[in-house]
């Protein structure tokens, strides 16, 4: 297909706001930690900037999105460091040079390899947590982006609709950091000492610029400039609207109070939700789907206290139980009208998309699960992904980087 420089141009300002949104995550949860852990959030997220995309152009993309190595499983070597990059892939029709889908690409995975850090908030050693990512981005985010986005993958095949990263993205992150927690614990003192975020408006800043990049994130899904992408920008808006309407109201109502912590994770919800939804549901489906991550997200959060597991920035609660009601709404509200494809419940497609919607659900589950906690074990075996006692204690900002966010001698440090 012929190059298109209205499409191009909206694929590179797209891949832009995605990379935006990782500063943005990193100020995000680095305004819900203590004081003294500030710093390891931000230098965690802007080393896997770095480190995942260079694992991705040297061998992740290709085995992604480079034909198919058998069973729909994984891709080939073609593209090994980005080589024959200008090729045309297969079964891939774009109007924009497959380089800047590339990079697009990068971005989804390392804004997915970033969202682990909020899991393993305030306890994490840096170094082998680098080690962790790299492995963790090649065995169980780069088969899964095969088989849900390549024309080649399995499920694919199957009809699953994950138009920005339900399952590849939110569904991964949220089960692959209940794994992560379970290999590293409980934070010292967690969930008896109170460990209150530091700086609520930085974490509304970062809030703010995940919403602005989400723009990116699903409207560039559209890898084109029409009225697909346009659909999808206004229906990402409005479910970050509806997440967070849904989120403040319940809370209100359960507490006495709408917080503004709540009215960032609330638009949070809603915008992960809508991903992979955002370019088959109508713009009242995107309200819907926004109220009901709002509703389970607030609920979803308190589970780690009724179970014990440790998730210190709620990326289960958030991302993986968020994406779960998005994925599954696709198979009910997906409507032709928006995308051809996309025939939910609603719209006369009966209980098959909703079927595939669910396996989708269930597969991207247990592999995240299952493969992060392999991963994760063996790293803390061999290096130690748990930090020692005494730099949990005295605040990873000093103890891992010899630095500090603040002058603690007038700000005081908790």
């Amino acid at each position: 297909m012929p190059i298109d420089s209205g499409d191009t141009a909206w694929v590179l300002i797209s891949t832009a706001l995605v990379l935006f949104m990782t500063p943005g995550l990193a100020l995000f949860y680095g305004g819900m930690v203590r004081s003294k852990h500030v710093l390891s959030m931000l230098a965690q997220n802007f080393a896997i900037i770095a480190v995942v995309s260079v694992v991705w152009a040297l061998v992740g993309f290709s085995l992604a999105f480079s034909g198919d190595a058998g069973g729909g499983l994984i891709g080939n070597l073609h593209l090994v460091g980005l080589g024959h990059a200008n090729e045309a892939l297969p079964g891939i029709h774009l109007t924009v040079p497959p380089t800047a889908y590339a990079g697009f690409q990068m971005m989804f995975a390392v804004i997915t390899t970033a969202l682990l850090t909020g899991a393993g908030a305030d306890r994490m050693r840096f170094g082998p947590f680098l080690v962790f990512s790299v492995v963790w981005v090649l065995v169980v985010y780069v088969p899964l982006a095969h088989w849900a986005f390549s024309p080649h993958g399995w499920l694919f095949h199957q009809g699953l609709l994950d138009f920005a990263g339900g399952t590849v993205v939110e569904i991964d992150a949220g089960a692959s950091a209940l794994a992560l927690v379970l290999v590293l614990g409980k934070r010292r003192g967690w969930p008896g000492e109170p460990m209150a975020p530091h700086s609520l408006p930085l974490t509304l800043l970062g809030a703010g610029i995940l919403w602005f990049g989400w723009f990116g994130f699903n409207a560039g899904s559209a890898l084109a400039s029409g009225h697909l992408a346009a659909q999808a920008l206004i229906g990402t808006h409005l479910a970050g609207c509806g997440g967070l309407i849904g989120w403040m109201a319940l809370e209100k109502r359960a507490t006495g109070h709408a917080t503004t912590l709540g009215a960032a994770s609330g638009a949070v919800a809603g915008l992960v939700a809508i991903t992979p939804a955002a370019g088959y549901v109508n713009s009242l489906g995107a309200i819907v789907i926004g109220l009901l991550a709002g509703a389970a997200g607030l609920y979803a959060v308190r589970l780690k206290f009724r179970h014990g597991y440790d998730d210190s920035l709620d990326v289960v609660g958030v991302h993986g139980v968020c994406g779960v009601v998005g994925t599954l709404a696709v198979g009910v509200l997906a409507t032709r009208t928006v995308n051809p494809v996309g025939r939910g419940l609603i719209d006369g497609g009966g209980l098959h998309l909703l079927g595939v919607q669910a396996l989708g659900v269930v597969v991207a589950a247990a592999w995240a699960f299952v493969m992060t906690g392999v991963i994760a074990l063996g790293v803390h075996k061999v290096l130690g992904l748990r930090a020692t006692p005494e730099d949990e204690l005295a605040g990873l900002d000093m103890a891992v980087h010899a630095e500090t966010a603040y002058d603690h001698g007038a700000f005081g440090a908790r």
